[in-house]
């Protein structure tokens, strides 16, 4: 076979090249049919968090994997419930500024005639679920693998864990009441139009 009629073969590296393209091609075409069925995609990563805790339990092993695991999503759940732009931060601004002998401007609205800035996340819903996704089959991968089953006392994992959510959240929940947000999506959406 000629390469675009020139004569020359195709070496090794762009046959490899070309296979990889068409597979992160398929990939991405995979991603796009997934991508408005968001029940539907977070039911399968539900299932597959179901039968990587399944594999844990009858298995009675790989409780680091396990705990690592849970840190990664808990940090993907704060990403996700944080803002973009964090008001905190520009409050910290705002001081330097005055400091500095500035004018005070805020950057949020504060008055009706001011612009509205919807909440706008630090991790997308999107990202978050593919993330989670990928990182439970990876997990899953991980428990087939004697290497990271490490012998430890697994109830000390526990509690640091719902230790550490518990002292998390509350944060973000504080931190949530101060700047007056909500990440979410709560009540009946506006239709506009329509009668």
């Amino acid at each position: 076979m000629s390469d675009s009629g020139s004569g020359l073969e195709p070496t090794p590296f762009q046959n490899v090249t070309a296979q990889f393209t068409k597979i992160q091609r398929q990939y991405q075409q995979i991603l796009d049919r997934w991508t408005p069925h968001m029940l539907y995609r977070w039911l399968s990563t539900a299932g597959l968090l179901s039968l990587f805790f399944l594999r844990i339990v009858l298995a009675q092993g790989w409780y680091i994997v396990c705990y690592a695991h849970a840190i990664y999503l808990l940090n993907l759940l704060l990403a996700f419930l944080q803002p973009k732009f964090d008001p905190s931060l520009q409050d910290d601004l705002m001081a330097d500024e005055i400091e500095e002998g500035g004018d005070p401007v805020s950057p949020l609205p504060s008055s009706r005639d001011d612009e509205f800035r919807p909440f706008v996340r630090r991790l997308p819903e999107w990202q978050f679920w593919l993330s989670a996704t990928r990182a439970t089959i990876i997990a899953i991968f991980c428990t087939t693998s004697e290497v990271f089953d490490v012998p430890v006392y697994w109830p000390i994992l526990v509690v640091y864990f719902f230790t550490l959510f518990a002292l998390t959240l509350r944060r973000q929940i504080q931190h949530m009441i101060k700047y007056k947000y909500v990440p979410f999506d709560i009540g009946r959406k506006a239709r506009y139009g329509a009668k």
